[in-house]
């Protein structure tokens, strides 16, 4: 609840959209504690209206999902939450085809930048990875500890993001977080590259990094020299 808002507004938009949010390090869901909610999400909001819609070439935000069958999967995802009770808020001048979307728009694999407002345990982008431009928020959060409790129930685990201003918080949350890596007061990110990448549960398996790597690329080979004289003590 003491988090910087704006940072976390801009974080959301980065971790939540860039590449179309078609990455693996994109974030999956928002959960804020209900005294900052109203606030966030209006943030968020307001930044949306701002991502540029189009094609790779114009240096457009928010550009195709990579097949019919992806955008596919994201519209099933949000008709499943609207259908159940989630509002939707996308940008300026979105008109839903059918009338029954509201802030819904598509145009063959071009999926527009949403956020699901107020998407709860009974709803499929609460447990699933849309791997698109749509963000969910989900309310009825008190604290922070039940705001991780809730992300350590996902079957992903690559990161987690946490804001504060308290640096003993920050310590303490990361703790509780059952995530790969942990990011205080930033967006999910692939690096420092130095550091290792991993993930648990169905995230991933093992590590990648520099060390790693190299170590997953080489076959350590032993050598033992045998002297006469012993010239080191043998238990």
């Amino acid at each position: 609840a003491d988090g910087d808002l704006d940072a976390a507004a801009s974080a959301i938009i980065k971790g939540g959209f860039s590449y179309s949010g078609q990455r693996c390090t994109a974030i999956k869901i928002v959960l804020p504690v209900d005294s900052v909610y109203d606030a966030l999400l209006a943030k968020v909001h307001d930044k949306v209206k701002k991502l540029k819609v189009g094609k790779p070439e114009d240096d457009a935000d928010i550009v195709p999902l990579v097949s019919s069958s992806s955008a596919d999967f994201v519209q099933g995802l949000v008709q499943d939450a609207v259908a159940q009770g989630a509002k939707l808020h996308g940008g300026e001048g979105y008109v839903s085809e059918d009338g029954t979307l509201g802030g819904w728009k598509r145009v063959g694999n071009l999926v527009y930048p949403l956020i699901v407002d107020g998407v709860t345990e009974s709803m499929k982008l609460y447990h699933e990875e849309p791997f698109g431009p749509v963000v969910p928020f989900v309310r009825g959060i008190a604290t922070p500890e039940e705001a991780i409790a809730i992300a350590n129930r996902s079957k992903y685990g690559l990161q987690g993001c946490l804001f504060t201003q308290n640096v003993d918080d920050a310590m303490r949350l990361s703790d509780m977080f059952e995530t790969g890596t942990v990011q205080v007061n930033g967006p999910p990110a692939r690096g420092p590259d130095h550091f290792p990448f991993q993930g648990v549960r169905d995230s991933g398996i093992g590590s990648q990094g520099i060390t790693n790597s190299i170590h997953m690329m080489i076959k350590t080979k032993t050598t033992v020299l045998n002297l006469k004289a012993p010239s080191y003590s043998v238990a």
